[in-house]
């Protein structure tokens, strides 16, 4: 058209078109992450019933969880750390083989121990040989888990180290019928009447074994610590 001026276009400023939320999908750990919130920790029955559904990683997540507690209880109770390693892997092969069967009724952890018992027994039945390791015990310090606080001196790692290594010494000196139902009650803090169905003994007959084994414990570390200051 005549007189019209041509008005020349000029590409405008675009902003990025918004994203939409609901076509983003994060995973729940993601955002856990993102947002800097730490995951909260699944708890056993959780993870039984992850593990059943055929997630390994759950049933690996309980070997975790409980391997230091049992490895420890295993080693005063057979008096050899490669003893109760073997004795735990087996005791572990076998809960995830039996894991259908837990009812839920006790404690997953109490229902381990059982089957690491009975793990023990089969192992003992078969190395006659096992005894008390003395030596053994003494190379291995620090089994169990120390405390990791800030305000412990440096003398006392070590002070624990010492006092563990005497514990086991003794215990590896004891007869397994005063060892292991002392270790039960003391370390495991197990109930008698549950000490009394895994030892399939009368609860009264517990109850002497443990009185007569903490009376032992104290007569040998009594011997030890007498031998620590006569060298």
């Amino acid at each position: 058209m005549k007189g019209s001026r041509r008005v020349e276009q000029r590409p405008s400023k675009r902003h990025p078109a918004p994203v939409e939320i609901s076509n983003l999908k994060i995973r729940q750990q993601d955002a856990a992450l993102i947002l800097d919130e730490p995951q909260a920790e699944r708890s056993d029955q959780e993870l039984i019933a992850a593990a059943l559904a055929r997630d390994t990683s759950a049933f690996g997540e309980l070997v975790a969880k409980y391997q230091n507690r049992l490895f420890g209880a295993l080693t005063h109770m057979l008096g050899s750390a490669e003893d109760a390693k073997d004795v735990a892997q087996d005791a572990f092969v076998l809960a995830f083989q039996k894991l259908a069967t837990f009812r839920g009724d006790s404690q997953f952890y109490s229902w381990l121990f059982r089957i690491a018992m009975n793990a023990a027994v089969n192992f003992r039945r078969k190395n006659r040989s096992l005894g008390a390791s003395i030596e053994a015990a003494k190379e291995r310090i620090g089994l169990e888990p120390t405390d990791q606080r800030g305000d412990t001196s440096p003398e006392q790692p070590l002070e624990q180290a010492e006092r563990q290594r005497l514990v086991r010494e003794a215990l590896s000196q004891m007869t397994e019928e005063f060892r292991i139902p002392l270790v039960m009650a003391e370390m495991e803090e197990m109930k008698y009447e549950e000490i009394a169905e895994l030892l399939k003994c009368p609860i009264g007959t517990v109850r002497s074994r443990i009185h007569r084994g903490r009376a032992e414990l104290r007569e040998k570390l009594k011997r030890l610590l007498k031998n620590e200051e006569d060298l």
